[in-house]
């Protein structure tokens, strides 16, 4: 994983600091527990409580070595290197839809914190990589595979 390839926000970094947290000191120890009880009932070759501990632990050490990974190779994107003035990571962006003259708001945000449902984009979508760079009034055209379409960049402001 390369530094430049992952970039992260501040308030991405502080979520994954926080989940990486929760798995160190609160869910790690829980599962360890979970074993000890579970080692406690007997025979492990039939012990379901056993096993499904052990999963547990394998999804914990595999997730904590994931967020260590990403935090250590990421790049954070402060805001002081955003200006507000073009779209970049850590800018939220309005977008006008030229075909269906809707309108959209978009946070731009790495790769690693991106989220659908909050209209978090990561840099690297179609439509991110369409109007990074370009400034208000600016049209792009979005390249996918359903079909090109033309979007207006309406207003950008810094994230909080």
């Amino acid at each position: 994983m390369a530094k430049e390839d992952l970039e992260l926000t501040i308030e991405g970094k502080e979520k994954l600091e926080a989940e990486l947290d929760e798995l160190k000191n609160v869910r790690r120890p829980a599962n360890v527990e979970a074993l000890k009880e579970a080692r406690a009932l007997g025979d492990l070759s039939e012990n379901a409580e056993y096993d499904a501990a052990r999963n547990e632990q394998a999804v914990i050490e595999t997730r904590i070595k994931e967020l260590e990974t990403i935090l250590e190779n990421a790049t954070i994107i402060s805001a002081d290197k955003i200006t507000g003035e073009e779209v970049s990571i850590g800018t939220v962006v309005t977008l006008e839809f030229i075909e269906d003259d809707e309108t959209e708001v978009y946070t731009l945000v790495g790769t690693k914190e991106a989220d659908v449902f909050n209209n978090k984009i990561s840099t690297k979508s179609p439509i991110a990589m369409a109007i990074m760079g370009k400034k208000v009034g600016t049209v792009a055209t979005v390249k996918c595979d359903a079909g090109d379409y033309d979007v207006k960049v309406v207003d950008i402001k810094i994230a909080q």
